[in-house]
């Protein structure tokens, strides 16, 4: 796809307060704006990761956006080519195909539209109202998985 290498960590308080809050409450059944709780295996480890995740869902394919660039989940899920979904009880297994770098434009702006006042810090500046052009320069920066669901 890319040879991008952004990443943007997150602070003591979003991994402490806010993604243990949002796991939890995922963990419950309770999604939070589209949360789930994304498991994939490690890539070196095999043993399964997980973190909370904006389910996003565009003309009815459903999607994974990495707001923070290229993070573990990210080459994880390169690895894997899928991994499972979360949501209280309810599993749904699946496979990911990543999104090519122009195809990611209106995904990222849907993603930008639904999420920016919790995500636009990592978008730097770019927001959904943004010209096309600013969003196919910050997609390299973001990847994008394409979710099918296992039946």
């Amino acid at each position: 796809m890319t040879a991008s290498t952004h990443v943007r960590k997150p602070g003591w308080f979003t991994v402490n307060v806010l993604n243990r809050t949002v796991a939890w409450t995922t963990r419950r059944g309770l999604s939070v704006w589209g949360s789930r709780v994304l498991a994939v295996r490690g890539r070196k480890s095999g043993e399964w990761r997980t973190t909370p995740v904006n389910l996003l869902t565009v003309d009815g394919e459903q999607y994974l956006v990495a707001p923070r660039g290229h993070v573990q989940w990210t080459h994880n899920m390169r690895a894997a080519g899928g991994g499972e979904l979360r949501l209280g009880k309810k599993v749904d297994a699946f496979t990911a195909t990543e999104v090519a770098d122009d195809d990611k434009v209106p995904l990222l702006r849907a993603y930008l539209k639904r999420w920016k006042a919790e995500v636009g810090v990592f978008f730097n500046g770019v927001g959904p109202d943004s010209s096309d052009e600013e969003l196919r320069r910050i997609a390299p920066d973001h990847p994008v998985f394409r979710i099918t669901v296992e039946s």
